[in-house]
C-alpha cells in the first residue's frame, strides 16, 4: 500500500513540475488545438460543437490574462492590454466571429508565451550561480564533525572541507593545501594553489586536498550571496523606457476603450453605417488600436541584453544601468587595483659586473621570505616564479620606513631605499639608471653586499592584461578617457602614459574623486566610473554607471556599482557599453516597429476595408515579430 502511494506523489510531483516548466507552452498549444477542432467540425456543419471548442480555446488560452485583466480593474482600477485583448475576442465572438476571436487569443497567447521564455532564459543564465551555492557543511567543534546547514554558518566557525567538495563559506584556510577552482566566483579558468591563512570563497570547489577553513562571513554576507542578492535587484529594476511605456499603456488603453465605444455609437447617425457593421469596426480597431506590441518592445530585448551580459561575467543591476551605459560619454578608471593589478612586480633588474640578476634576486629574495612588506612579497614572488633556491636569512633586522639588514650565507648585507645605504656612493651611469626607473613610476630598491653595490631591483603595480587594449577600444568608441588615482603624480603619468588614458588626475582624496566626477558629466555628460575599492565608493555612487571588479572589489564597491565585472576583465568594459548601445537600438527599432503598425491598420480599417482576421494576424503578428527582436540580443 505504501508502495501505491509514494509512488502516486512522485507522479502527482512530476505532473506538477511539468506544467510548472512547460504551462507556458502547453496553454499556447492546447488553445491551438481546440481552434483547429472548432474549425474541422464547423466545415463539417457541427455547429454547436465548433462553438464548444473555440469557447475552449477562449477559456485556455484567455482565462489567465482575463484573470490578470480584471485583477488590475478591480485592485488598481485601471485598463490593461490584456483586458483589452479578451474584450476584443468577446466582441468578435458576439457578432459571429469565433474563429476570428480565438486566433486572437491564441496569438496573444503565444507572444505572452514567447515573452515569458524570454524571463525565463534571463533568470536561467543568471540564477545559475544559485547551484553554487552548497546546502550542507561539516562543522568541526571540540575535534567532532557535525553536518549543518551552510546557512547556519556563523562568524568564527570551522569547517572541513574534503577533496572534491564544494567550499560552503566565505573563509580563510586554517589547515591544508589544496587547488581551489575559482571559476564559478572570479572567473579564472586554472585552479589557485590555497595553503594556510589564503582566502577562500563560497561556492567554488576544493580540490586534491583537504581543508580546515575559518568562517569569516555569515551566509547571508559571503560573495555569492551578495551576487545573487544583485540578480534580484536586476531582474526587479525598471529601466525608465519600460516604466514610460507602462505608464502610456494605461492612458492609451483607457482612449482605445473610449474611441470604440464612440465608434459603436456614432457611425450610424454620422455615416449611416448599419450597427453591424459599426460593430465590427469598432471590434477590429480594439484589436489592432491596443499597444500589444508597443508593451512588448522594451523588456524581452531589456532582459536578453542582461542575460547575453551574465553569460561573460558581466552583471547589471537592473535594465537602468544597460540602458545607461549605452549613453556614455566618457569612462574613469582608478588605478590601483582597476587599471593595475593592485600588487607590486618585479619589473626590472640591475646588477654589477660579475653578478647575474639570478644571484641578486637569490640575495634578495634571501633576506626578504619573512618580510610582510608588499615590495618583500614581489620580491620573494619573483624568485619563486624562477624556481631559485633561497639561502637561510639570520639576523634580520627591519628598519622601518627604509628597508631590511641581516646576514646570508655569513655575508651582511642590506636592501632598500638609497637612504639605508649610506656608506655606498654611486657612478653616474647607476643615478642615472635609478632615476630612469623612478620616471617611470617604479619603486627602485638598493641591494648592498659585504659593504660594496650589489645591483638595482625595480618594482612596480603592473598594467592589467587587456587594460590598454580596453582602453583604445573606449577611444575608438569615442569615448574620454579619464584615470583617477590616489597615487604620486610621477607614478600615476607613468601608468597613465603606458595605458593610454587621455586625462590622468593623481594624489587625490576621495571627495576629489567624487568632484572630479562631478566635472567629467558636467563636460562630457554621462559618465562611467570603474573602481574597486572603499575610496572609490562616492565617485561609483556619483557617476552615471558604477562599474566595480568583482573578485577584486571590496564590499562597498560591490554594493555602490550598478554593474560588476565578475572575472575582473575591464576588456568587458567596452562590451558592455556596446550591448547598451545595440540593446537601445532594437528597443528604438521596435518602438518604431509597434507604432507604424498600429497607424496603418488603424487607417485601413476604415479606409481600405481591413477585415477581422487580417486585423488579428497582423496586429498580434506584429507583437510576435517584436518580442523575437528582443530576443536577437540572447546571440
Amino acid at each position: 500500500m505504501s508502495e501505491v502511494v509514494i509512488s502516486s506523489e512522485n507522479r502527482g510531483n512530476t505532473i506538477a513540475e511539468i506544467w510548472e516548466k512547460h504551462s507556458g507552452m502547453i496553454i499556447p498549444t492546447t488553445c491551438l488545438l481546440m481552434i483547429g477542432l472548432g474549425w474541422i467540425t464547423e466545415r463539417n456543419g457541427l455547429g454547436v460543437w465548433s462553438i464548444i471548442c473555440f469557447v475552449l480555446a477562449y477559456v485556455v488560452g484567455g482565462y489567465r490574462k482575463a484573470w490578470e485583466g480584471m485583477e488590475t480593474l478591480i485592485k488598481e482600477k485601471d485598463l490593461d492590454v490584456d483586458l483589452l485583448m479578451v474584450v476584443a475576442a468577446i466582441g468578435a465572438a458576439s457578432i459571429g466571429y469565433w474563429m476570428d476571436g480565438a486566433v486572437l487569443i491564441f496569438i496573444f497567447c503565444l507572444s505572452g508565451a514567447l515573452e515569458d521564455y524570454s524571463m525565463e532564459k534571463t533568470n536561467q543564465d543568471i540564477a545559475s550561480i544559485l547551484k553554487y551555492r552548497p546546502e550542507e557543511a561539516m562543522r568541526l567543534s571540540a575535534g567532532i564533525e557535525t553536518k549543518v546547514k551552510a546557512s547556519e554558518l556563523e562568524k568564527g566557525d570551522v569547517v572541513v572541507v574534503r577533496p572534491g567538495e564544494r567550499i560552503p563559506c566565505d573563509g580563510m584556510i586554517l589547515e591544508g593545501i589544496s587547488a581551489v577552482d575559482q571559476a564559478s566566483i572570479t572567473g579564472e579558468s586554472i585552479p589557485v594553489d590555497k595553503a594556510s591563512n589564503d582566502p577562500v570563497f563560497a561556492g567554488t570547489m576544493n580540490g586534491q586536498g583537504a581543508l580546515q577553513i575559518l568562517v569569516t562571513k555569515a551566509a547571508d554576507d559571503t560573495l555569492l550571496s551578495r551576487i545573487i542578492h544583485m540578480v534580484q535587484e536586476a531582474k526587479n529594476e525598471l529601466p525608465p523606457s519600460q516604466l514610460f511605456i507602462e505608464r502610456f499603456e494605461g492612458i492609451y488603453a483607457k482612449s482605445v476603450v473610449g474611441l470604440a465605444v464612440m465608434l459603436m455609437i456614432l457611425p450610424p447617425f454620422l455615416f449611416g453605417w448599419t450597427w453591424k457593421e459599426t460593430i465590427y469596426r469598432a471590434m477590429i480597431f480594439l484589436v489592432v488600436a491596443s499597444p500589444c506590441a508597443l508593451v512588448s518592445s522594451i523588456m524581452p530585448a531589456m532582459l536578453s541584453g542582461i542575460s547575453n551580459a551574465a553569460r561573460k561575467g558581466v552583471l547589471f543591476k537592473g535594465g537602468v544601468h544597460l540602458e545607461q551605459i549605452g549613453n556614455v560619454n566618457a569612462v574613469a578608471f582608478d588605478k590601483t587595483g582597476t587599471l593595475t593589478e593592485g600588487k607590486p612586480t618585479v619589473t626590472d633588474i640591475f646588477t654589477v659586473e660579475g653578478k647575474s640578476e639570478e644571484d641578486l634576486l637569490r640575495l634578495a629574495a634571501s633576506l626578504e621570505h619573512l618580510s610582510e612588506h608588499p615590495i618583500a612579497k614581489a620580491i620573494v614572488e619573483a624568485a619563486n616564479k624562477q624556481n631559485l633556491t633561497l639561502e637561510q636569512a639570520a639576523t634580520m633586522q627591519a628598519v622601518t620606513g627604509m628597508g631590511v639588514s641581516g646576514s646570508v650565507n655569513g655575508k651582511e648585507c642590506r636592501i632598500g631605499k638609497r637612504g639605508l645605504l649610506l656608506g655606498l656612493v654611486l657612478d653616474a651611469d647607476k643615478l642615472k639608471k635609478a632615476k630612469q626607473w623612478e620616471s617611470e613610476g617604479k619603486t627602485v630598491v638598493f641591494v648592498e653586499l659585504e659593504g660594496q653595490f650589489a645591483g638595482m631591483i625595480a618594482v612596480q603595480d603592473v598594467l592589467r592584461t587587456h587594460a590598454v587594449e580596453a582602453i583604445q577600444q573606449l577611444k575608438l568608441m569615442g569615448k574620454h578617457v579619464v584615470m583617477l588615482t590616489g597615487d604620486a603624480k610621477l607614478t600615476a603619468e607613468a601608468i597613465g602614459r603606458a595605458a593610454g588614458v587621455d586625462e590622468i588626475y593623481a594624489e587625490l582624496m576621495p571627495d576629489e574623486k567624487l568632484q572630479i566626477i562631478k566635472n567629467i558629466t558636467k563636460t562630457y555628460g554621462k559618465v562611467a566610473m570603474v573602481g574597486d575599492g572603499v575610496n572609490d565608493a562616492p565617485a561609483l555612487a556619483a557617476a552615471s554607471v558604477g562599474i566595480a571588479m568583482g573578485a577584486a572589489g571590496t564590499d562597498v564597491a560591490l554594493e555602490t556599482a550598478n554593474v560588476v565585472l565578475m572575472t575582473d576583465d575591464i576588456l568587458k568594459i567596452p562590451y558592455a557599453i556596446s550591448l547598451g548601445v545595440r540593446t537601445s537600438r532594437v528597443m528604438k527599432q521596435n518602438i518604431t516597429f509597434a507604432l507604424a503598425v498600429i497607424l496603418v491598420l488603424v487607417i485601413s480599417n476604415f479606409w481600405g476595408g481591413l477585415n477581422l482576421p487580417s486585423g488579428v494576424v497582423s496586429h498580434e503578428g506584429s507583437t510576435l515579430l517584436v518580442i523575437l527582436s528582443g530576443l536577437r540580443l540572447l546571440r
